[in-house]
């Protein structure tokens, strides 16, 4: 009786709304392609030297959920809470249940290997939160996750695991 009071007080008041828009990973966008994970902090102690940081190791996990249609990357965009991007431009195809790891640093882009580097040695994701964006080329929400540390890294590995 007293849940179901508490209920129509929110409702009334309009709080149902924010609540259903409140978390970002809450809605789920209709994209073949989907965040499968985030290695948001890179083992060891964080350096963005080009020849000798570790850049690489963070990276972004981006996977083709789809059956049945195969999709090309090229014009989707990644960026994070502050607003810093990376573009794919060149066609990177994603044939069904294939994925690719989009890593920080300098590196050859390989279809083979399923691995696309951004080409700048800063690091894109904050260590202690941030929201990641996975953007159409049309600008449409692809998929939106948000994290923090505390509540999303259970075991402190930095890596965390979305759409499994």
């Amino acid at each position: 009786m007293r849940i179901r009071s508490a209920l129509a007080v929110a409702a009334t008041a309009g709080a149902a709304a924010a609540v259903v828009a409140a978390p970002a990973q809450a809605a789920e966008y209709t994209s073949a392609l989907k965040v499968k994970g985030v290695q948001y902090d890179a083992p060891g102690r964080d350096s963005n030297n080009c020849r000798t940081g570790n850049t690489k190791d963070e990276y972004l996990t981006i996977k083709n959920y789809s059956r049945t249609a195969k999709v090309n990357l090229k014009g989707y965009v990644v960026k994070d809470a502050a607003g810093n991007k990376f573009t794919f431009r060149a066609n990177h195809y994603l044939e069904p249940g294939d994925y690719v790891k989009l890593r920080g640093g300098k590196g050859t882009d390989s279809d083979a290997k399923n691995v696309v580097y951004r080409q700048n040695c800063n690091f894109l994701w904050n260590n202690d939160k941030d929201t990641i964006y996975l953007l159409k080329p049309s600008g449409a929400r692809a998929d939106v996750h948000s994290y923090t540390r505390a509540r999303d890294d259970r075991d402190g590995d930095g890596y965390i695991n979305y759409h499994g």
